[in-house]
């Protein structure tokens, strides 16, 4: 550990035996949080804006699934490039280009109308949320003490929850007159962050050191450094399994829902699927109170139990979400599927912060999510495609399946459960 980092530590203590936070962690944290809110309040309009989509411009379950896949796949690209960059050239600087993208990507979607050009779109969605991922861990990583950052990134984490009842609450007002175009119209609310970002938020004394490093010769950037060793690549490909099936069930299940519950309680007309967009609101709050929970609980007993109570709780309520045929079980039982399968999302975000080096940092974060939702966008396709060809009873199944897949992969990590938090 450098001097900088040193006391960098020691003015965290001083502050984090309390409550209070320092006004640059105050910064970190709302900014990377309002940036989760609005980007993902961007990115889940899909959710609401498919059916309609669907329906208008005469696309199929399965390419409907493609839509919804194009930005886990433009994720990846965005995971790696901007990762890089922020390693590079800085943490800040990259955060308000990758918000910029999610921006311009959102609102030029209302005006499109076939599906190659929406696949674009939604590609260009996918490489600035990609971006943003690994960037914002980063900071809070470099902001925190590591026996806080399960916490706080499980926070920051919940700000797309957040948008994502923005996201239902304005699909439900807009839509019905406006349409799903002027939905996407309402894009261009995540600027404000971009001019918080450039205005208030700073390096850390953390990547600052590893600049200086950079140029003394002392630390050389590798993208190599996510498995240049066995324990590192066998860890590395096992948080990319765990990230496919993170994935795969989280936007899996945020593109679909909705389409899931209208088939469920056989609604077709856009005024009462209303009534279904504002019914994802407790299902998305589930989400958020399993994020925090997950933190608090990773940070007290560790990440192997933590995700291991999770994985087996998602699998049990995913299938037991089969046998919802009203609003009410539905709503229940959406809100405990939001809480486990969605609630470890924040948590991987801690463990690869304390896993790779500062030098590699927001590149590992980005390079092992973005691999995940890759792979995991599939998903949306293949779902697309049982719901045209068999039923929710297979869709939901093979999802919880998934989760047992991803416990026996996380128990197998090396050193997974000796890993201390509090470093």
């Amino acid at each position: 550990m450098t001097i900088s980092q040193s006391e960098n530590v020691m003015q965290q203590d001083q502050v984090e035996t309390g409550a209070q936070m320092t006004s640059e962690q105050k910064v970190v944290l709302g900014s990377t949080t309002l940036g989760f809110t609005l980007d993902h309040m961007d990115a889940t309009f899909l959710s609401f804006a498919l059916a309609p989509m669907i329906a208008e411009l005469h696309i199929t379950g399965a390419q409907g699934g493609i839509i919804a896949a194009m930005s886990n796949w433009g994720a990846l690209l965005g995971s790696l490039l901007f990762g890089i960059l922020a390693d590079r050239i800085g943490r800040v600087k990259v955060l308000s280009y990758t918000i910029m993208l999610v921006t311009f990507a959102t609102v030029i979607l209302a005006f499109l109308d076939n599906t190659h050009t929406i696949y674009a779109a939604r590609f260009l969605l996918g490489m600035g949320t990609g971006g943003e991922y690994g960037v914002s861990m980063a900071l809070i990583a470099e902001s925190f003490r590591a026996s806080r950052v399960g916490r706080m990134s499980s926070i920051t984490a919940i700000g797309g929850q957040v948008g994502a009842i923005l996201a239902a609450i304005l699909a439900t007002l807009i839509m019905p007159s406006f349409g799903w175009r002027g939905l996407f119209m309402l894009g261009f609310l995540p600027l404000i962050v971009v001019y918080i970002v450039r205005r208030h938020l700073k390096e850390t004394p953390e990547f600052e050191q590893l600049q200086a490093d950079y140029k003394t010769g002392k630390k050389k950037f590798s993208f190599k450094t996510i498995a240049n060793t066995p324990k590192r690549a066998y860890t590395s490909f096992v948080l990319i399994v765990m990230l496919t099936i993170q994935t795969s069930g989280y936007y899996g299940l945020m593109n679909w829902l909705p389409t899931i519950m209208r088939k469920q309680l056989g609604i077709t007309e856009t005024i009462t699927a209303g009534y279904v967009n504002l019914g994802m609101i407790p299902i998305i709050i589930g989400m958020a109170v399993g994020m925090l929970t997950f933190g608090t609980i990773l940070d007290t007993i560790g990440p192997r139990r933590a995700f291991a109570i999770f994985l087996v709780a998602s699998a049990l309520m995913i299938y037991v979400f089969t046998f919802a045929y009203n609003m009410w079980t539905l709503t229940i039982l959406g809100a405990l599927v939001g809480f486990f399968s969605n609630g470890m999302y924040g948590g991987f975000g801690a463990v690869i912060s304390q896993l790779y080096p500062s030098e590699i940092r927001a590149t590992a974060a980005n390079t092992l999510m973005g691999s995940g939702r890759a792979i995991g966008a599939f998903s949306s396709v293949v779902i697309g495609w049982i719901m045209d060809n068999y039923s929710v009873a297979v869709v939901m199944l093979s999802l919880s399946l998934m989760y047992v897949i991803s416990l026996i992969f996380m128990l197998t990590i090396p050193g997974f459960k000796k890993l201390n938090t509090d470093q």
